[in-house]
């Protein structure tokens, strides 16, 4: 077997042709030969994938374009409509940049057409800006996500551990821009990296022998694909602890208020609750935080948990009924069954230990976004 050359770099152009074989059929992307992708749905689409799955993202996709179609929609919409709509797609900041977003894309007539321009808008990291401008625009750019990081680690067998390699392989990324066919097709070319790395440079098993680089993978040839890209080691994360409060009513109303509009899961609604501190929460203090005192509220069994990213969180719920609901100021009362489409992934696993309990008819299972 031929070990590649350590001062050699892949040849883009095998690389295109093999996206245009194999290339994924997404919904915010261009058909084949057509005109360029619309800037706002690939935008859109690149904010949703930000800590999420091609697989979750591609429904709501769909339905978050067919309630805001356009760039304008969006940044005539409340704020409030915009983050119930991505309830479930956690990291929740990014519904907030994204309004801010397309308001000033609106207020500017379109979006910039360079990474540059494209950067000062709010939300848009160099990822996401590189991504909309090589894609959208046909700007020289190379964006860099997981997946390229993975691909450029092992082509150039690059052993320092992520986070502090990203430097380096941003750099390794770019340098395929002095080519003429990434020159020529920067979006292709971009896409093309997407996809290897999400369907054959796999972080587990890749299928190095379908590679159209496989003769130029310097991890591959070292027999170390499979260790590559290295981590540094995770903290373990802290466990804090709540308490929270479903009431509902005889028609299958539930009460909820929204939470403060800055800080995690801004914006949301959420059923009421205790703060979420690090010593759990003893029962008589807990009912001291009932949003309606006095009622019968039993403690249900069991305890719902949620991955944030700097923390995992572990619930208490306690229900009541009560005979109709009126809401206390600063709350409200929904239908279950459509507040749960709006609550975020913390809140539907409340809904979920509720449904378990016997403790409501109807609830919503927890999406599978783990963060929020």
């Amino acid at each position: 077997m031929m070990h590649p050359d350590p001062a050699a770099r892949p040849d883009p152009a095998r690389l295109l042709a093999w996206y245009d074989r194999h290339r994924r059929d997404l919904p915010w992307r261009a058909p084949p030969g057509g005109a360029p992708p619309e800037a706002y749905r690939i935008w859109l689409s690149e904010v949703m994938l930000q800590q999420t799955t091609v697989a979750a993202v591609a429904p709501r996709f769909r339905r978050f374009l067919a309630r805001f179609p356009t760039v304008e929609a969006l940044a005539a919409a409340e704020e409030a409509e915009v983050m119930e709509e991505w309830a479930g797609l956690g990291y929740y900041a990014r519904a907030r940049n994204l309004h801010a977003c397309a308001r000033a894309v609106a207020a500017a007539g379109g979006f910039p057409r360079e990474e540059a321009g494209l950067r000062a808008l709010p939300g848009i990291g160099a990822y996401t800006a590189a991504a909309v401008a090589a894609i959208a625009f046909g700007a020289p750019a190379v964006p860099v996500d997981g997946n390229v990081e993975r691909v450029v680690a092992r082509l150039f067998a690059v052993e320092e551990a992520l986070p502090a390699a990203r430097p380096r392989l941003a750099a390794l990324a770019r340098g395929f821009l002095e080519h003429v066919a990434v020159r020529a097709r920067p979006g292709d070319f971009a896409q093309a990296l997407f996809d290897l790395g999400a369907t054959l440079c796999t972080p587990a098993a890749p299928a190095c022998a379908l590679c159209p680089w496989r003769g130029d993978c310097r991890a591959q040839a070292a027999g170390l694909q499979a260790a590559l890209p290295r981590r540094a080691p995770k903290r373990a994360r802290p466990l804090r602890h709540g308490a929270h409060f479903l009431l509902t009513d005889a028609a299958g109303a539930v009460l909820l208020r929204r939470r403060p509009p800055r800080g995690l899961l801004g914006g949301m609604l959420e059923i009421p609750g205790t703060p979420w501190r690090e010593a759990p929460w003893q029962e008589a203090e807990a009912l001291a935080a009932a949003p309606i005192p006095g009622l019968a509220w039993r403690r249900l069994p069991g305890a719902a948990r949620h991955g944030f990213t700097h923390f995992v969180l572990e619930m208490a719920l306690f229900a009541a009924q009560v005979p109709r609901l009126d809401p206390p100021a600063g709350m409200e009362a929904r239908p279950l069954a459509g507040a749960a489409a709006a609550l975020p992934t913390a809140m539907r696993r409340l809904l979920a230990l509720a449904e378990e309990a016997g403790a409501v008819r109807e609830a919503a299972p927890p999406s599978m976004e783990t963060h929020a």
